[in-house]
């Protein structure tokens, strides 16, 4: 880890780890479709060594929906990222 942690900090330029940390905020469903927008919201997280509780990882999922799909889908209780996105998928 350190010798990793060493190589990042000489080869990796800062707007890599920024970048993601950036995109991960102000990422939105848009056009794609739910298993499309949950895969580039899981492949930000790991660029950006976001490590958060499942919670939070809900709220962002949900709130980067779009609306008509966040309104179906928050009138569940769920406790598994998995269950989110397939409701959110059908």
């Amino acid at each position: 880890n350190v010798l990793r942690d060493l190589i990042r900090k000489r080869f990796v330029p800062n707007c890599y780890h920024w970048d993601p940390h950036q995109r991960l905020q102000t990422l939105t469903q848009g056009n794609k479709s739910v298993e499309d927008y949950y895969k580039e919201m899981e492949i930000l997280m790991i660029r950006a060594d976001v490590h958060e509780d499942v919670e939070t990882t809900m709220a962002h999922f949900l709130n980067g929906l779009r609306l008509q799909i966040t309104e179906i889908v928050e009138l569940q209780h769920y406790l598994e990222m998995s269950k989110i996105v397939d409701k959110a998928s059908r």
